[in-house]
């Protein structure tokens, strides 16, 4: 499926499916805005599980923490949100449509890496197995041209950034003959800097009210609340703090479906390590955190980390894993290593000491801090991305074409489906009890409206693991037909075996044990 329209079908498909909706779609809708629906919310809350364990239940020092969205506007100041919380905006001056200028820049780089993919991938086709990658790469005079190409782009345009210079960055994009994907036109506009926060007011009386911010993420919430976890639950360094919850940003450029929304939710960790200490702990999270994308199955090669161009003023070291979406490599998941930058900051602006006093060493000092940051919705869509097929199938020797949802199991909307054939003779009765057992345990669905193929294609595109067909040789021996989705196998076995057999298949400690 080509990429530039597999993302139009997974848009198509998550509204036709009850995944992701348009927010206030009857009034013309919300740009940027999206609401979950019955199979999304499902999805969501299953990704928030995977992770909050994977974080919290798998690590005995880290635990976690709700904070409220709104909060005392000096955090913001103190975290430097209000002065430095900006995006670089070009305009084309043809299409009137606005880009961030380092998202331009940077798929433009990407184009470049794709011309020397394209060289390797040719290279192997011509060579096969003699084909030696490493030796390709350095000699190849194509691979050498374009490689060239990009390292001198990185640096100068690392140069601009870490130099805060906007006629560069436009510079840049001249010089590469960028053109805007609408138009096809190269008639730019200055680039200017843009604050993304959302502001309110605080209070009852407008003339009385304090101007507030919606969170634009939720790791300040923790910084805050540090001293109050490390005292009341009497944790020692290293230890971490989890939390989940929305987060919100001015987004001018919003687009791709998910992506980039202007409400989004983070699932963010942050653990607190001794000074000199941090980059031991950067590395371990950064193995720790692609070994538990690698382990949904979405395919090991769609993975890849990208280092910062230019750190973040807290930090000293930044990675980003990156996901093979339909729009190309983009980042899913921040790894950062933000020195002793907020407590620091907190601290000052508070009044407040926020210091660790460290038995071992016998001296107080600020923790370091080594973030993970990963967007709920970008893992979403991630998975969906991921997960959607068209197939084609050949059954009683018709070659048909369906589309299947290849999601890991433990994260499926709907776990298992009961389907009686009919609906006469018993068998929905039989149907219905079993119903009864399983959805105790598990997000089940009972249908019966159809003909047990339709049922079968609409489960599948869903991503439903197992369906459960109750037929007339239920009523004779107890045995009912467990089909499996991807394989579209069919067993035959016995109800009173059925819970037992798929809540194994769907356990979410199937893939929490990939990570021990």
């Amino acid at each position: 499926m080509a990429k530039d329209n597999s993302l139009k079908k997974i848009i198509a498909h998550s509204k036709e499916y009850g995944f992701i909706f348009q927010s206030s779609e009857i009034y013309d809708g919300l740009s940027a805005v999206y609401d979950y629906g019955q199979n999304g919310v499902e999805l969501k809350k299953n990704i928030r599980e995977y992770w909050w364990k994977a974080m919290v239940y798998l690590h005995e020092n880290i635990v976690g923490l709700d904070a409220a969205i709104f909060m005392h506007p000096k955090t913001w100041e103190a975290s430097g949100h209000v002065g430095a919380f900006n995006d670089p905006l070009i305009d084309n001056k043809d299409s009137k449509k606005r880009y961030r200028a380092d998202i331009l820049i940077e798929e433009y780089r990407e184009k470049i890496q794709q011309k020397i993919n394209k060289e390797v991938k040719k290279g192997k086709k011509r060579f096969k197995e003699n084909f030696d990658e490493t030796e390709f790469l350095a000699t190849n005079p194509n691979v050498l041209r374009n490689q060239k190409k990009i390292d001198e782009l990185t640096n100068r345009f690392q140069t601009a950034l870490e130099d805060d210079n906007l006629d560069e960055i436009r510079q840049i994009i001249i010089d590469c003959e960028i053109a805007c994907p609408v138009s096809g036109s190269k008639n730019w506009t200055d680039v200017r800097q843009f604050n993304l926060m959302f502001d309110t007011k605080l209070g009852s009386v407008t003339g009385d009210a304090s101007k507030i911010y919606l969170r634009p993420e939720t790791a300040q919430g923790i910084f805050v609340n540090y001293l109050n976890v490390q005292k009341t639950g009497r944790m020692k360094i290293p230890f971490g703090i989890a939390q989940t919850g929305k987060a919100f940003r001015n987004e001018i450029v919003a687009r791709q479906f998910v992506f980039r929304m202007r409400e989004f939710e983070q699932m963010e960790m942050q653990f607190f390590v001794r000074p000199g200490e941090e980059m031991k702990w950067y590395e371990y999270w950064k193995d720790f955190r692609l070994k538990w994308h690698k382990s949904l199955e979405l395919g090991d090669n769609k993975y890849r980390f990208h280092k910062h161009d230019k750190l973040a003023h807290y930090a000293n070291a930044a990675v980003d894993i990156e996901f093979d979406f339909p729009m190309g490599f983009k980042e899913v998941e921040g790894i950062h290593s933000r020195t002793d930058f907020d407590l620091s900051q907190h601290q000052k602006f508070s009044g407040k000491k926020l210091q660790y006093y460290d038995p071992e060493l016998q001296k107080s000092y600020v923790p370091y801090v080594v973030e993970t940051s990963i967007g709920l919705d970008r893992m979403f869509m991630t998975i969906l991305s991921g997960a959607y097929k068209e197939e084609k199938i050949t059954e009683k020797g018709k070659t048909t074409e369906r589309i299947v949802l290849g999601i890991p199991a433990a994260l499926a909307p709907v776990k298992v489906a009961v389907l009686p054939l009919t609906k006469k003779d018993g068998l929905p009765d039989v149907a219905r009890k079993i119903m009864d057992k399983l959805k105790l345990h598990f997000n089940a669905q009972y249908e019966v409206k159809d003909s047990i193929g339709k049922r079968y294609r609409r489960q599948d595109a869903i991503g439903t693991p197992f369906c459960i067909t109750i037929d007339h040789k239920t009523i004779e021996d107890n045995t009912v037909t467990l089909r499996h989705r991807d394989s579209m196998e069919q067993e035959r076995v016995s109800i009173s075996e059925l819970l037992k057999i798929v809540t194994e298949k769907v356990n979410i400690n199937n893939l929490l044990e990939k990570l021990i």
